[in-house]
This record gives C-alpha cells, structure tokens and sequence, in this order.
C-alpha cells in the first residue's frame, strides 16, 4: 500500500529522474545546435537584467563568459555587445589598483584587443597592473599578502598571465607566481585538495577554528570554483614551456579529483562542499565554474576522458535544470564570503550566467559528446 507520504516521496524521486533523464547519446542537450542557442538564450537575457557597476568583479565573471559565447557562436551581436561595454567604461579597471576584484574586467579587455589589435583597450590595465608591481597598496598593508581570499585566483593571474603572453613580456609570468603562491601557501590545505576562503576558514593545530554543522572544515562551492576555474584561464595563457606550469597542472588534477568525488547524484556541488547535506539544492555558480574546468582539463588532455567524462556530462545536465526559459541561471548563491543557504531557483546573480556560459564554451568542444 502506498501511503501519502511514501507517493508524495514517490512523486519527486520519479520527477528528479525526468529532469536527470538525459544521456550522453541524447542528440539535444550535449548538441552544438542547443549549447550555442542556450548560451545566446542566457548571454541576451543577462545583459538586459544587468546587477552591478559594468567594472564590478561579479561583472569580470558574466564578461569572461560572455566572450567565450561569442568566441563558441561568432555571433556578431555578442561582439557589439562586448564592445560597447569596454567603450563605455573607457577601458578602465576598477578603482583600487592593488585589489584583484578590480582588474577582473580587465580578461576580457585584453580579450577582445587580441581581435582589434587597438592599444587604448588595454594600456590602463597594463598600468594598473605595473603599478601594483611597484607600489605596495592597502591589501597588503592590511591583510599581509596581494591576493588573500581564494576568488583573487580567479579576478587577477588570468590577467597577469595574458598580459605575459599578449605582449611577451615574462615579468608578468613571475609577478602571477609569486602572488598566486603566497595565497596557495597561506590558504590551500594539502590534505583535502581545497582552498579556504581566506584566514578567518582556516583551522588551527589545536583544531580549532569554524567548522560546519557535521564537524567539517568549511570549504566554499563557489570559491573552490573561481580557483579552478582560474587555474584554466591562467594555464590557457602560460607557455607550454613554462618553468612553473607543472607546479599548476599539478595542483589542477589534484582539486579536480577531489571535486570530481563531491559531486552529487544531481550533477551539481552544494554550497558547502563538505557538508552537502546541510545544504540542499545544487548551487548553479560554483557548479559552473566546476562543469568549465573539467570539460576544459579533458579537451586539453591534463583530466582523463574516460575518469572525468560522467562527471562532466552529470554537470552540465544539472546545470541546464537551472535555466529558465527565457535564459536566466537559477539557484545562484548571492554575493558572501562563505556557503549560504539563503537562495532558491528565483535566486541569480550575473557571475552564475558567467560560469555557465564558460562551461558550455568547452563542453561543446568535447569530442564525440552529442553522438
């Protein structure tokens, strides 16, 4: 006899199921033909719902996917789209030149110089960039290090790393090193292949320190995701023959295979990644950042294709539950500084379309996938 409660279970096991119904063979989901009108769908409903000052971090995310949909579709209205944002910040970075939030925006200026070829797109953030080189500022002053809370890896070695690259200049190569390993030295733990967001997450030896409900550390979704989304726009840029580009791969397969096992049954990760079951729901940004990484690592043949295709696949079938008809990334923690539990399928923010639309960049790259 099935009871109330054990239908209504019933009911929902047997929804999820539908939503999660896809497989790899489906011709829609994993088709060129359906990535490339979905990221249009979500690039035109993003940037008529815009959030924040066009210079904002969150908007150096949205603008880092919505440049790989134009490089992914060639659609011109992207383009013009892209354009007009840089001419109407002048193509200017953020205020404070030592923060790394500031110069997020600047990835897709240079990106879109390598196509114009006109310096005016880049040369302020070529001297913002040089500046924070040579004049200690207040990060610094006040925390120790540069880059101290893990999302920097995400806002600026991308950055640094094509400045080196764009204009063969290795200096911007070592800058990139040495910032990016005082924050791993302060921040990753080498245990559990994680970042901490910054110091106030981080346990001391007497293992004290703040700690989720189920006595583990607390390791943030989305901030794991804007480092390992990072680590591949960063590996992207640095040269093949880079002294320190093993140092990153290395710590690249090492995140991704311990993300790789928190994955949950939906495809997505939960806010809290060791401690899923506090909080419910898959969080639509973090996972996107993920979905980019490990599609990314397979097409560049650093992840195992065999290892890492499910969980890139189980990724981006949850990643379009998320997506509403009319194209906005649904279930997005709001801005904060650690796992929350304060966001539901109406929740978006403008980084959420930024990492989907990066992870549906390299998933359509993926050889064979829509067969």
């Amino acid at each position: 006899m099935i009871t109330r409660t054990t239908g209504t279970r019933l009911f929902f096991m047997l929804l999820i199921g539908s939503l999660f119904a896809f497989t790899p063979a489906d011709p829609g989901i994993f088709s060129p033909d359906y990535i490339k009108s979905r990221m249009l769908k979500v690039v035109d409903w993003q940037l008529k719902n815009p959030k924040h000052e066009t210079t904002h971090w969150t908007n150096g995310a949205l603008y880092a996917g919505v440049f790989a949909a134009y490089e992914t579709t060639k659609d011109p209205v992207v383009l013009d789209s892209l354009m007009a944002m840089g001419e109407r910040t002048n193509w200017q970075p953020g205020a404070r030149y030592d923060h790394a939030d500031d110069i997020a925006i600047c990835q897709t200026y240079i990106n879109l110089y390598r196509l114009k070829k006109d310096r005016r797109m880049i040369q302020p953030t070529i001297d913002t960039v040089q500046k924070m080189s040579r004049v200690p500022g207040k990060e610094v002053a006040n925390h120790g290090i540069t880059w101290w809370w893990c999302d920097a890896l995400f806002m600026a070695p991308p950055v640094l790393c094509q400045l080196g690259n764009t204009l063969k200049q290795p200096a911007y190569f070592a800058l990139n090193d040495s910032l990016y390993r005082q924050t791993y030295d302060l921040l990753y733990n080498k245990e559990e292949h994680l970042f901490a967001r910054d110091d106030n997450y981080l346990i001391n030896a007497a293992g004290e320190g703040k700690k989720e409900s189920n006595g583990q550390k607390i390791f943030w979704s989305r901030g794991n995701g804007w480092v390992i989304g990072g680590l591949a726009l960063l590996l992207q840029e640095l040269p093949k023959n880079h002294p320190s580009r093993d140092w990153y791969i290395t710590l690249f397969k090492q995140m991704s295979e311990r993300l790789r096992g928190l994955q949950q049954a939906d495809g997505l990760w939960r806010s809290s990644l060791l401690d899923p079951a506090a909080f419910p729901g898959g969080e639509g940004s973090g996972s996107g950042f993920d979905c980019y990484a490990l599609a990314w690592g397979i097409n560049q043949g650093i992840l195992d294709k065999k290892t890492y295709l499910p969980t890139v696949q189980k990724a981006w079938m949850g990643l379009n539950t998320l997506v509403s008809p009319e194209g906005r990334v649904g279930w997005v923690q709001p801005i904060g500084a650690d796992p929350r539990k304060n966001f539901s399928a109406d929740s978006w923010e403008v980084y959420g379309s930024g990492a989907y639309l990066l992870a549906g960049s390299e998933v359509i790259k993926i050889r064979g996938l829509s067969k």
